[in-house]
């Protein structure tokens, strides 16, 4: 692997590349940092040009950073995901957002500690509203079961034949699937089983935390353990290819050698560099560089 040296921070620098047909991505950890106030960090997006992570403290929030240089800057914006100060959404688990689409989070609960029983849920939000207010009060839509799931749910929009549409996964190891849900029928559900919600779906590997979508190159990364909470995996997937196939169709998988619990992952602007986070207290940002 070709290992690119930034100047440590907590952030990358969201810049214009000229992107070629996918290859065989190479990941390389490049710089470690501590970001407090997460909580279990459990997933980062890069949205209207700003980096939102999202995690489980005293009660599930998101906050907001920019990019200023090569650091992350938090701006004073943070979302409790609280109605009337009552924790909801308590373990985000992915957000959905593309143009004017509805805007979906998840929630994955752990029922047990075997890890047999969970409970997902879809939720359908105001993001703007979210961001103006700062909690879910009068932000939140619908609330839709995701019982087609094996093991709690990651939304995350992907295009596929020309629509957009939501794609989730299932953490787990056995009977995996990265599932396509209509976003139109979804936002009108009440669970993820009703008719029309279910559009296509593969099978994929064990311990999937997380997806992440690169349009211009019709990959989907899932973001991976390679053991049950531990070690890190990337998994670039053709997605096309995995769908007309029903399973994972992999251009590369890429293991890295860090013991912790990878949750989230994020590319900034553009296909090369991007963010990663754990659940770790101490060192749960990382910057990384893809090589295509």
């Amino acid at each position: 692997m070709k290992l690119f040296k930034f100047l440590a921070a907590a952030s990358v620098a969201a810049t214009t590349a000229a992107f070629i047909l996918p290859g065989k991505p190479e990941i390389s950890l490049v710089s470690s940092h501590t970001i407090d106030s997460l909580g279990a960090c459990q997933g980062a997006s890069f949205l209207d040009g700003k980096v939102y992570l999202y995690g489980d403290r005293e009660v599930g929030m998101v906050r907001e950073f920019s990019q200023k240089g090569d650091s992350l800057h938090y701006t004073g914006k943070e979302i409790r995901l609280t109605v009337d100060g009552k924790d909801v959404i308590n373990h985000p688990t992915g957000i959905a957002k593309h143009g004017k689409l509805p805007v979906f989070m998840g929630n994955s609960i752990r029922l047990n500690a075997e890890g047999t029983l969970w409970r997902a849920v879809i939720y359908q939000v105001d993001w703007n509203g979210m961001l103006k207010t700062g909690s879910l009060d009068g932000n939140l839509i619908s609330t839709i079961e995701d019982d087609a799931c094996i093991q709690g749910t990651r939304p995350e929009y992907v295009e596929y034949n020309g629509k957009w549409l939501v794609a989730t996964a299932d953490y787990g190891d056995k009977r995996n699937e990265v599932r396509l849900y209509d976003p139109s029928v979804l936002q009108k559900a009440d669970k993820t089983s009703a008719p029309g919600v279910l559009v296509k779906k593969f099978s994929c590997g064990p311990w999937v935390q997380n997806l992440h979508w690169i349009p211009e190159k019709g990959v989907l990364v899932l973001i991976q353990n390679q053991i049950e909470g531990r070690r890190w995996r990337f998994t670039f997937v053709d997605l096309k290819k995995s769908l007309e196939k029903g399973e994972q169709v992999v251009l590369n998988s890429v293991d890295i050698d860090k013991a912790d619990e990878l949750e989230g992952f994020t590319f900034t602007g553009t296909s090369s560099k991007g963010i990663a986070v754990t659940s770790s207290r101490k060192s749960n940002v990382h910057q990384v560089h893809v090589n295509w």
